[in-house]
């Protein structure tokens, strides 16, 4: 829906823009322009445009953080942006041994390191999906 821009500018300066949540005067979690969470929350299109933003996000820093990512079969260079997403950049660079043995193609080793991370431990199923298709890239559908 389009919102006349004289609308929304009185919006902003009523409610004020805040980008990150708060508690508003009657203690309701916030987002944004008065965006009631508690009550409201967010649609399904609201969330899948922030997550393709997270994506974006974690893809760039996948490149800056192993420039070789891109020589990755497209099923690996996404396990990879996962675990960006899931990690953030700094938690996924402390995975040094895991980094090393994919950059050096040797794919069953990255996926041991990734399997005896203190991570795998903590989300169960999802290391054990990542570490196979680490295992068997472009071979194997994603699930």
């Amino acid at each position: 829906a389009i919102v006349p821009e004289a609308l929304q500018d009185r919006l902003i300066r009523h409610e004020g823009l805040r980008l990150k949540p708060y508690r508003d005067t009657a203690g309701r979690l916030t987002i944004g322009v008065g965006r009631n969470l508690d009550d409201v929350g967010i649609s399904r299109v609201e969330a899948l445009a922030l997550l393709a933003n997270d994506i974006a996000a974690a893809r760039a820093a996948v490149s800056r953080l192993a420039p070789w990512a891109g020589r990755l079969d497209p099923v690996r260079g996404d396990v990879l942006v996962e675990l960006c997403f899931n990690l953030g950049p700094g938690g996924l660079a402390g995975f040094r041994t895991f980094l090393g043995a994919l950059q050096a193609g040797q794919y069953s080793a990255a996926a041991d390191a990734l399997l005896a991370s203190k991570w795998a431990t903590q989300v169960g199923q999802r290391a054990n999906d990542l570490a196979g298709l680490i295992r068997l890239g472009a071979s194997h559908s994603n699930p």
